[in-house]
């Protein structure tokens, strides 16, 4: 059994094909393919307010090319999702239809409270401490998602239209800013001590970079440090001398920023890294719809950094 899941972010476009397995009413499931193409819709969407005709032959080119893989790895379910640039392009719907039409995927622009409940999906704080309190961000190129949830319960869970490609093309505003502070004092105050969980490519090769241990929480020491160091690189040594590739050596910037900036908003001295993003949170609702009496699911004890 093999379940895929799209993701047309502001960045990059994203396939995961996953390998489901069930013993015992325990659900498992690996990854089995993992397909990225750096698209980077979001200079269109929050530049001029929609998908240029050239990022929409491309976007089909690609739709089409995920098709052809879920075919030939015998899929049997899908999700697709559509995030922040598809949400402000006003031709965002048109492109929808095109797709479903021309590359025989149906896919939904979600909003950006439903993006943060299904990245949540993943449930990956039952790998946690359930007894801690953990401040949840995905850092994307269009939005971020943060979601507080303590004693193993969800408390809340927002996005907000803070993201990298957003920042690098001066899209981000201060009222937006001002509100996602808000919003993190207001959902950390009743809290003491608060772990972060870090989600998205970003703070994955920054993890990468940084040399710390498997299984061990990057603080906010070291990740002040990593992007100290990466700052201290020009973009095109970022590429050159550090090996990232063009699409990730300029968002890796601001992505830093953003997370050291919530993290002081929050007090969070301590941040685990796993490997997880909105494609494993769509891959565990898949489950969830085809095995509604499953007992566990679980997919993450190999992905964990």
């Amino acid at each position: 059994m093999r379940y895929a899941a799209i993701d047309i972010g502001s960045n990059a476009v994203r396939l995961l094909i996953a390998d489901i397995v069930e013993i015992n009413e325990e659900i498992s499931f690996k990854k089995n393919t993992l397909v990225r193409v750096p698209l980077r819709l979001g200079d269109d969407a929050f530049l001029d307010k929609r998908i240029s005709d050239r990022k929409v032959k491309d976007l089909m080119k690609s739709m089409s090319a995920f098709k052809n893989l879920m075919e030939v790895y015998k899929v049997q379910d899908y999700m697709a999702c559509a995030t922040s640039a598809m949400r402000e392009a006003e031709n965002g719907q048109e492109v929808v239809d095109l797709i479903a039409s021309e590359a025989g995927i149906q896919l939904d622009i979600v909003t950006g409270k439903r993006e943060a409940n299904i990245i949540y999906s993943s449930h990956i704080e039952k790998y946690l401490d359930s007894r801690r309190t953990y401040l949840y961000i995905d850092v994307g190129g269009g939005s971020t998602e943060v979601s507080v949830f303590s004693n193993g319960v969800l408390i809340d869970s927002n996005s907000f239209n803070i993201g990298t490609i957003r920042m690098l093309d001066n899209q981000d505003t201060e009222e937006t800013w001002r509100e996602l502070k808000n919003w993190i004092k207001e959902n950390t105050k009743n809290y003491k001590t608060i772990f972060g969980i870090g989600t998205g490519g970003n703070i994955n090769k920054i993890f990468k970079i940084s040399g710390e241990k498997l299984g061990t929480p990057l603080t906010f020491t070291k990740l002040k440090a990593m992007y100290d160091y990466l700052n201290s690189f020009s973009l095109k040594d970022r590429i050159n001398v550090l090996g990232l590739k063009e699409d990730r050596a300029d968002v890796i910037i601001p992505a830093s920023e953003i997370f050291l900036t919530l993290m002081r908003w929050a007090g969070i001295k301590q941040m685990y890294v796993p490997k997880v993003g909105l494609v494993d949170g769509i891959v565990h609702l898949l489950i969830e719809k085809n095995y509604p009496k499953v007992v566990s699911i679980t997919e993450f004890k190999e992905n964990l950094n």
